[in-house]
């Protein structure tokens, strides 16, 4: 499959599907297409009592774009993990189009955590995210979320439904329904880069409540 290209991989985002390879050696790519799939209903992202503090203390940053391939090699920096260079060469030539963004958090100067993905007009399909410290990725996705909902987004997919993701908030649909959700969402005008980051986890938080 190595005539894979950037616009092979947005027409099967639009499909329904996506790639995976079996390990970071192994050079060769299949597609995907999940029985059941994960996502977060954008005003159904759970943010529990301790996320919330840990939201509201701001000793961190968090930036849109700014370290997209470190984002990317820190998803796949773990023993087992389902990106190998073909992949990760494709996403980031799609970064450089402007069709795939990384959430990137920052503590103490150092990438704690973050969350990479591309977007099909109103779909964001997150791809992977990480953590190198407790609650990077939580911190992220909360950020994320709120992100999506002010620019206009109308489906966040995480593609699988992990116990992580359920505590947030994510459930599993059929293909059937997903292919329709999916339907509503690629003609929508959203954009990510529309509007700004949060000012302040307080504010993520609040309009999280008042979503919710």
């Amino acid at each position: 499959m190595s005539a894979v290209t950037p616009e092979l991989l947005l027409h099967a985002y639009r499909s329904g599907i996506f790639p995976m390879a079996e390990r970071h050696d192994d050079p060769e790519i299949f597609w995907v297409d999940p029985r059941r799939r994960g996502i977060i209903p954008l005003d159904g992202f759970r943010i529990s009592r301790s996320l919330a503090r840990r939201l509201r203390r701001n000793d961190y940053t968090v930036t849109l774009n700014r370290a997209f391939e470190d984002v990317v090699d820190a998803c796949a920096d773990r023993s087992e993990t389902w990106i190998n260079d073909e992949i990760r060469s494709l996403y980031t030539r799609l970064h450089h189009q402007g069709h795939a963004h990384s959430l990137e958090v920052r503590i103490d100067g150092a990438l704690a955590g973050g969350v990479y993905g591309v977007c099909i007009g109103g779909c964001y399909c997150g791809e992977s995210m990480f953590s190198r410290q407790r609650d990077g990725s939580k911190i992220a996705l909360a950020w994320l979320v709120d992100l999506l909902r002010r620019a206009g987004f109308s489906l966040f997919d995480t593609q699988f439904l992990t116990p992580h993701l359920a505590s947030l908030g994510g459930v599993e649909v059929t293909r059937a329904t997903y292919r329709r959700m999916l339907a509503d969402a690629v003609d929508s005008p959203a954009d990510l880069l529309s509007v700004p980051l949060a000012v302040s986890g307080q504010d993520v938080v609040q309009r999280n409540t008042q979503t919710s």
